[in-house]
């Protein structure tokens, strides 16, 4: 009994971060208008990194990880921050807004969930798809409930299937992290995955540096850049990995769900964007399959044998 209340604390920190990465879309808006979007994503990552090594060392007493880690870590970062985070961006672009919303978020924890087995012993259980099956439905609801709708015209067709592929990459990037956290820590896994994923972009940056005003950049921008540094990055991804490792990836991911309600609660706050009955009743489906998620008990949970 002790040990089922106490996983409530990693449930809450997945809803949390969630929260923190939808809320973040606004904060993102702003910075786009200042920042090319792959240079915004460097920036976020390479001045976090010294943070997330300073962190280890102290908490750990060294950074090292063996070559044959290592090599696995460069290839998470690669996929999992370098190419996902361009994909993400030129969904948005050549996709509506709804469109990449609706095919980044809501297929993820799917693809987790049936990508599972190639990774780890993971039950897929009544219970998750169950509650998986309302959250998702839920999901849908606040992101179709919005002002743009579902397009499926032919002009959206390449971001459509990016952002398809986005939450095929995003599930098996994720799970391609719970087997090296069995060995070493969720810090020492994303500093190094995030050093790597770092510098395979930095290329990508090379015809963007030029472009930005830095003498005239405001205050706001500075505050973007460490919201992003020290609560979206080091915070985001420490709490969301050592919560998905004690949770199980398959019923971690489905909390990804709280994302968009939280971009849409932004959306409220700081620009002022209407929100629908649908949206509001899409939210209450969602939490509440999230609930039901959590309330499994230990025995019928994942299993890392």
């Amino acid at each position: 009994m002790k040990q089922e209340r106490s996983n409530w604390i990693y449930y809450l920190g997945l809803v949390f971060v969630a929260a923190i990465w939808g809320a973040n879309f606004g904060v993102s808006r702003k910075a786009m208008e200042t920042f090319d979007p792959i240079l915004f994503a460097f920036l976020r990552f390479s001045i976090s990194l010294p943070f997330f090594f300073l962190l280890l060392y102290i908490k750990e007493g060294s950074i090292r990880v063996p070559l044959k880690a290592a090599l696995q870590l460069a290839a998470i970062g690669l996929v999992g921050v370098t190419g996902l985070e361009i994909a993400v961006l030129y969904s948005i672009k050549y996709t509506t807004l709804a469109n990449a919303s609706l095919l980044n978020v809501a297929p993820w924890p799917i693809f987790a969930a049936l990508l599972g087995p190639l990774f780890m012993k993971e039950k897929v259980t009544a219970r998750l798809v169950v509650g998986g099956a309302a959250a998702m439905a839920g999901v849908c609801l606040i992101i179709l409930g919005g002002a743009e709708g579902f397009d499926l015209s032919s002009e959206n067709m390449l971001g459509n299937m990016l952002a398809l592929g986005v939450s095929i990459v995003g599930a098996l990037y994720n799970l391609a992290c719970i087997p090296l956290m069995k060995t070493y820590s969720a810090l020492r896994v994303s500093t190094w995955y995030i050093a790597f994923g770092v510098l395979f972009m930095f290329p990508f940056t090379l015809s963007t540096w030029g472009k930005v005003e830095w003498t005239a950049l405001t205050s706001g921008s500075y505050v973007s850049i460490m919201y992003n540094v020290l609560i979206c990055t080091i915070f985001a991804f420490l709490v969301w990995n050592a919560s998905m490792f004690r949770i199980g990836a398959a019923r971690a991911n489905f909390f990804r769900y709280v994302v968009p309600a939280s971009a849409v609660a932004a959306g409220y706050f700081f620009f002022s964007e209407q929100v629908s009955g649908w949206q509001l009743g899409g939210t209450v489906f969602m939490m509440a399959g999230l609930v039901w998620i959590s309330l499994e008990k230990k025995g019928s949970q994942a299993s890392f044998g």
